[in-house]
C-alpha cells in the first residue's frame, strides 16, 4: 500500500465519505418525491465489508500518524478566560517563529481566544492534539500596519479582556489599553509594524475589520497547524521540553 501524508489521508477519508453520501442521495432522493423512508444507523447496522476493506488500511495509517508523538510539555497549555494564557503565549510564539522561517519576520503575533479550539495537556504532545487546537485549514498571513492601526488593535485587545499575543505588551484599565509597547519599545504612531496572524482574521473575522485595511498583506501556503507542529518539533530536535510561562504581557489594572 502506498504511504500517504497526513493531509493526503484526510482527503482520502473525506473523499470516501463524499462518494458514499452522493451515491446514497442520488439513488434515494428526487425533487418530486413526496414520500420518504427514514433509515436509522445504530449498533445493529451491518457494515459493508467491501467498503471497509477499501478504507481500513488508510484509516489505520491515519490513526498511527495522529498518535505520533512530536513533543513534550512540562505544563498544561491552558486557555482560561484571563487576559493572558499559557496556550495563547505558546500559539502566538509559534506564529512569530513561523514568520521568521518564511523570511518575513513579524514584530507582533496575534490570534483570538476563540480561534484556539483546545488546550494541550502536560506530557506527550501528539499530532492529534495539534489538530484539536487548530482543526481549520487557516494559513499564515503577514500584514503591515501603521502605528495608529496597532493602537486600534490594542483597543480591541483591551475591550475584549485580552487576546493571545506575542511581541506586544499592554495593560488594560477601564477596558482601555495603556503602556503599549512593541518589542520592548513604546509604540510609535509614525512607524509601520508587521503582524503575523492567519487568513481568517486578516479577512476581518472575529470583528477585526481593521485588518482589512492593512497597508500591505502577504498570504502564505503554510498552514497554522503545520507551523505549530514545526514549532513543537524544534524543541524535540534540540532535546528540549516546552515549558511556557505567564509573563504579564497583557494584564488588567483595577
Amino acid at each position: 500500500m502506498m504511504k500517504l501524508t497526513i493531509h493526503q489521508l484526510q482527503y482520502v477519508t473525506f473523499g470516501f465519505l463524499a462518494i458514499l453520501l452522493s451515491t446514497s442521495c442520488s439513488k434515494k432522493l428526487s425533487p418530486v418525491q413526496k414520500d420518504f423512508k427514514q433509515y436509522e444507523i445504530n449498533k445493529s447496522t451491518v457494515e459493508d465489508t467491501a467498503i471497509v476493506a477499501i478504507y481500513s488500511p488508510y484509516k489505520k495509517q491515519m490513526q498511527a500518524e495522529m498518535n505520533r508523538v512530536i513533543g513534550f510539555s512540562e505544563v498544561a497549555l491552558t486557555k482560561e478566560k484571563t487576559p493572558e494564557t499559557l496556550m495563547g503565549n505558546f500559539f502566538t510564539q509559534a506564529l512569530l517563529v513561523a514568520s521568521e522561517k518564511i523570511n518575513n519576520k513579524a514584530d507582533i503575533a496575534f490570534a483570538t481566544k476563540g480561534g484556539i479550539r483546545n488546550e494541550i495537556k502536560a506530557g506527550d504532545i501528539t499530532v492529534e492534539s495539534v489538530f484539536e487546537v487548530m482543526p481549520f485549514e487557516n494559513q499564515l498571513t503577514v500584514m503591515e500596519l501603521s502605528g495608529e492601526q496597532i493602537e486600534q488593535l490594542a483597543n480591541f485587545i483591551a475591550a475584549t479582556g485580552g487576546q493571545p499575543v506575542s511581541g506586544i505588551t499592554l495593560s488594560i484599565q477601564d477596558k482601555k489599553p495603556i503602556n503599549i509597547q512593541v518589542q520592548g519599545k513604546d509604540i510609535d504612531k509614525n512607524k509601520t509594524y508587521k503582524v503575523v496572524t492567519y487568513d481568517y482574521l486578516a479577512n476581518g473575522g472575529d470583528n477585526l475589520d481593521l485588518f482589512t485595511h492593512a497597508l500591505k498583506r502577504t498570504d502564505y501556503p503554510q498552514k497554522v497547524r503545520e507551523s505549530l507542529m514545526d514549532y513543537i518539533s524544534s524543541f524535540t530536535k534540540n532535546g528540549q521540553k516546552i515549558n511556557m510561562q505567564l509573563d504579564g504581557r497583557v494584564k488588567i489594572i483595577k
